[in-house]
């Protein structure tokens, strides 16, 4: 903390604040709209002391609700991105929330298929949820396709043991999966930014 604001969290290069770090461990957080909008807003805004950021990523509950609603107006959004399982009772609430932020005015910069498929050591693999079902959302949509994210172990210990930089150090074809969709929604941003109209200038 900083007086009465909030300093972020300064781990790997990256700044980040959580509410989860703001509340007693284990405790329930159980807010109505008007609750989690006005935490949302200065969790985001009003009491948090930014640096100078390239990026600024919020991650979102899956749905429709208020955060999101929330997030549009608050914000003047380059994009949104879309995560979303395989299976076809995951991707259905993916593109309600694809259509809800195109409605408010926040363009779709493409789909990520988490939890894609299951190396195996031999390597096979297993499609636990239908591999594909992402890049057939995104076709529908008209919109990028991102990459997949295979169910590669290592993923979740590595982030649990706070060491994701190892994520790009040890398993080449998880660092190539991880780093290709990066890249893609990077130039997605950058895309993105070239085409927003820059204000006229008026010269008397």
């Amino acid at each position: 903390m900083q007086g009465n604001k909030i300093l972020p969290h300064h781990v790997h290069g990256i700044h980040a604040v959580t509410i989860g770090s703001l509340v007693e461990q284990d405790k329930p957080l159980i807010w109505r709209g008007p609750m989690a909008h006005a935490a949302f807003k200065q969790l985001l805004l009003d009491n948090t002391v930014w640096p100078d950021l390239d990026y600024l990523i919020v991650d979102l509950p899956p749905g429709t609700g208020d955060v999101p609603l929330t997030l549009c107006q608050l914000l003047p959004l380059t994009g949104a991105v879309i995560v979303a399982t395989p299976q076809q009772v995951a991707l259905d609430d993916a593109i309600r929330a694809a259509k809800m932020f195109q409605q408010l005015g926040a363009p779709i910069l493409g789909v990520v298929e988490n939890m894609s498929f299951m190396p195996m050591p031999d390597g096979s693999i297993i499609d636990l949820f239908g591999r594909g079902g992402a890049a057939k959302a995104a076709a529908d949509l008209n919109v990028v396709f991102l990459g997949e994210l295979p169910l590669y172990p290592e993923l979740r210990v590595n982030t649990d043991a706070g060491t994701p930089h190892a994520n790009f150090e040890h398993n080449p074809h998880l660092r190539e999966a991880l780093e290709g969709i990066a890249g893609k929604l990077a130039g997605e941003v950058s895309r993105r930014n070239m085409e927003t109209p820059m204000p006229a200038l008026k010269v008397s």
